[in-house]
């Protein structure tokens, strides 16, 4: 048994979890401060522990940022009372919510978020097939949301139940036929072989715009973020699949919606944006020390937060579709669209060779 390899790979699990959930919380703040900022308002800047007042400057700014309030949210999710109603099916009820964030974390699993830091590769399953597997995954996610409007025995989250799964089922179509292109030009189903097919030839978004733009708009869908958040409209559905929900059971729904947006953003860079790579800096070569491993993991994690940053803006400045639109968008436009690209990649690749 090889207890080096096992020991690293624990380590880098812990860490990368960690970071995850930092993110997710502050993914939280951000999507707050970021309303606030377009909506002309303020956003949370209140909430912090009273030694921090106490500090000279500093504490005041920190507050008035609101760095404390995921601590915050936390504890409110931890001390709230776990209520289950009397009519949900209760196996079923518990169980959706640890199935809703399980398929986001395993996706995590397979991003190479740099080369090398020292000699352990910076990514916790470096699998051969790692498109493929992504994809295996994600169409688990559906399940949870799927068994958690069932569970409830509601009207209102079993109709968010219901869209949820034609909504993902649709764009997970249209999603796994756009990255087929890029698999086509790299020539690899590695993840850490296409960012480095990427250092050495440029960005594949610039040979596959389309592919681009089609898994952009489905990861929109796939993660129920607006203008595709029909699964759980509060103006129709109250809250959809999760209304029945509350405490941790709830904050599980929560943390599924943000872990996905980040494995997203994770996937857009790794496939379409070069992942640890820069065109200068001699960042697109393996890391040969230990600060440039950490300067390709600084600029991973900074092109990550780009699209952060994009699924947040279009959430507040775009209207929410009607559900006929977003099935006609998915299955008359881009699944017809997704076959004429890999169609047109593939005579081009073909009439190079």
């Amino acid at each position: 048994m090889d207890w080096n390899f096992i020991i690293f790979s624990v380590v880098k699990i812990a860490i990368v979890v960690g970071v995850v959930q930092g993110m997710v919380a502050y993914a939280v703040l951000a999507e707050r401060k970021i309303s606030a900022w377009i909506q002309d308002r303020v956003g949370p800047n209140r909430a912090a522990p009273p030694f921090v007042e106490r500090i000279p400057a500093l504490g005041p700014a920190l507050i008035r940022l609101g760095l404390f309030q995921p601590l915050a949210d936390g504890l409110k999710f931890l001390l709230k009372e776990d209520f289950t109603p009397a009519g949900v099916r209760k196996a079923y009820f518990w169980l959706a919510p640890a199935l809703a964030v399980i398929p986001s974390m395993l996706v995590i699993a397979v991003i190479p978020f740099g080369s090398h830091l020292g000699h352990q590769k910076m990514v916790i399953a470096d699998l051969n097939v790692g498109i493929l597997y992504t994809f295996g995954i994600v169409s688990l996610g559906v399940y949870g949301i799927v068994l958690a409007g069932y569970a409830a025995n509601s009207k209102y989250p079993f109709l968010g139940g219901i869209r949820s799964s034609a909504q993902m089922i649709s764009y997970e179509i249209a999603m796994g036929m756009s990255v087929i292109p890029v698999f086509l030009i790299a020539g690899d189903l590695n993840l850490s072989q296409i960012i480095g097919w990427q250092g050495r030839h440029g960005w594949l978004f610039l040979y596959a715009p389309v592919s681009f733009l089609i898994f952009l708009v489905a990861s929109f869908a796939e993660t129920n973020r607006l203008p595709f958040d029909l699964p759980e409209a509060e103006t129709e559905l109250v809250g959809g699949y999760h209304t029945e929900y509350s405490s941790m059971k709830f904050a599980l729904f929560f943390l599924a919606e943000y872990s996905n947006m980040i494995a997203s953003a994770a996937m857009m860079v790794t496939l379409f944006f070069g992942g640890w790579t820069l065109p200068f800096w001699g960042l697109d070569h393996p890391a040969t020390s230990l600060g440039m491993g950490l300067l390709q993991i600084l600029v991973f994690l900074v092109k990550m937060l780009s699209f952060m940053v994009l699924f947040i803006w279009v959430r507040w400045m775009f209207p929410r579709f009607r559900y006929d639109q977003l099935m006609d968008l998915g299955w008359r436009r881009f699944v017809p669209l997704a076959l004429v690209n890999i169609l047109v990649t593939a005579v081009v690749l073909w009439m190079k060779s």
